[in-house]
């Protein structure tokens, strides 16, 4: 009986690839065509096992499920897929199987002052400021003043937890979908006085990233100077992927501008999109900038490849700068930045388009970097930071991760320049845009949830 209803499974099987060949599927189609008349339509199981735990018979990494998507496993009557789907339908298929199957992971429940144990310690979270609407970037002016962005183009200045502004003079900022004011970052040198800036600048043609410095004076912004504006002709009405973060490291400043929404370019270096730049931390270009030689390249740009960069965190043993951005469906990644690198976007990737459709089979290119870590399905990673407090010892050195989507908070450690483990710390809190070291030894997060964005440090508990 087992035997014919294999024979049955099979040519049923057969009919379906054949009538779905010639229409341009996404995965969930290739799934419904391909897979749920086995697998069932929630891919719980029937005729074949299921695909939302963790129990792989044929191998459970990426090219392991490929192998068996391509070539079938004939004895448990599987046919063989690899002339009816072609290979970025196979890495499209890959990732709604990981998706589906972080879906039937039970989350983990926290609330504000809950006691959390991960990470080898116990913790709960302090509220330390808050603000009507959501925030972006924050950053320690003193050990008792913080210093964020909200969105909308306001700048707010918290003493002790009070918030005190908006400041005035603030530059006028694009103000829609992804775009408004987006990072802040106080210099190194404190004693210098100036606050940087990155928010996307509206202009006729749209808007783009902007970099700037300035002053507090009180509460009103000033001597306002410009570091990096990409020229008119890049402005676009696209309102997605402005990046955009900044790190600082020996007198330069790195920062990030998204591909927004133009993924091609991201190749091109010739447009500042999708690309690490490195400047002076007075606008000027450094002359030992990798592509200073090509004429038909932007001097600015450090590194290429990259999709929507949404944190910057500098090692603090190393020196490296590490990298996160995200993917499309799939395929957040964590990187290391590497001097003149292409970094593959859109030409490799681990992720598919949002609808479902395959962008590209390739997952890895000569000449193109890997990342040190990659999350399937996508997290929305948002701001990094190396922790560097006596607060959480066992946490010293190693990167924190923030995610959006996701409302999680992660740790990686990391060895040399490999990431040797990822960990959930926390989620469901709200979504985490940005992190920062206090000087009080405490890690802090910018949480945005439906009544506003606030400031939290975490603290040890007992």
């Amino acid at each position: 009986m087992n035997r014919y209803r294999s024979i049955i499974s099979r040519s049923l099987l057969a009919l379906c690839f054949l009538s779905a060949l010639a229409q341009a599927r996404s995965a969930e189609d290739i799934y419904k065509s391909f897979c749920s008349s086995c697998h069932g339509p929630d891919m719980a199981g029937g005729l074949g096992p299921s695909l939302r735990d963790a129990e792989w018979k044929h191998g459970s990494t990426d090219a392991d499920i490929s192998r068996v998507i391509r070539q079938g496993v004939p004895k448990a009557g599987m046919p063989a897929m690899e002339k009816m789907v072609t290979e970025a339908d196979i890495r499209a298929l890959i990732i709604l199987i990981r998706e589906n199957a972080a879906k039937t992971q039970a989350p983990v429940k926290t609330g504000e002052g809950t006691i959390i144990e991960s990470g080898g310690h116990k913790f709960k979270l302090e509220k330390v400021a808050a603000a009507p609407g959501e925030l972006w970037s924050m950053d320690f002016l003193d050990s008792n003043t913080l210093i964020a962005t909200q969105k909308d183009g306001k700048l707010w200045v918290f003493k002790n937890g009070e918030r005190m502004g908006p400041v005035t003079g603030i530059p006028e900022v694009f103000s829609k979908s992804q775009g408004g004011l987006l990072e802040v970052q106080r210099h190194p040198d404190a004693q210098s006085g100036w606050i940087y800036l990155t928010y996307s600048e509206p202009s006729a043609k749209g808007a783009m990233t902007k970099l700037v410095r300035g002053k507090l004076d009180g509460l009103k912004w000033v001597e306002q100077q410009t570091v990096y504006e990409a020229e008119a002709r890049f402005y676009t009405d696209r309102g997605h992927h402005f990046g955009s973060r900044m790190v600082f490291q020996d007198g330069y400043v790195y920062f990030s501008v998204g591909d927004r929404g133009a993924q091609d370019q991201a190749q091109d270096l010739g447009f500042p999109n999708g690309k690490i730049h490195r400047l002076h931390d007075d606008g000027r270009v450094p002359k030992d900038n990798p592509y200073l030689d090509n004429a038909k390249a932007l001097p600015s740009i450090w590194s290429y490849g990259h999709r929507n960069p949404q944190g910057l965190a500098v090692h603090p043993l190393t020196g490296d700068i590490w990298e996160v951005e995200h993917g499309p469906r799939g395929g957040d990644e964590t990187n290391r930045l590497v001097k003149g690198a292409n970094f593959g976007w859109p030409v490799i990737t681990y992720g598919m388009n949002y609808d479902g459709t395959p962008i590209t089979s390739q997952t890895a290119k000569e000449g193109m970097e890997q990342p040190k870590h990659y999350w399937v399905p996508s997290i929305a990673v948002s701001e990094i930071d190396f922790y560097t407090g006596e607060r959480f010892p066992k946490w010293r050195h190693q990167l924190l991760v923030g995610s959006l989507a996701k409302e999680q908070l992660r740790l990686l450690r990391i060895e040399g320049d490999q990431v040797v483990a990822d960990e959930l710390l926390f989620q469901n809190l709200g979504r985490i845009r940005d992190l920062a070291d206090g000087p009080d030894g405490f890690p802090y997060v910018v949480l945005n949830q439906a009544e506003g964005g606030a400031i939290y440090r975490l603290v040890p508990a007992q």
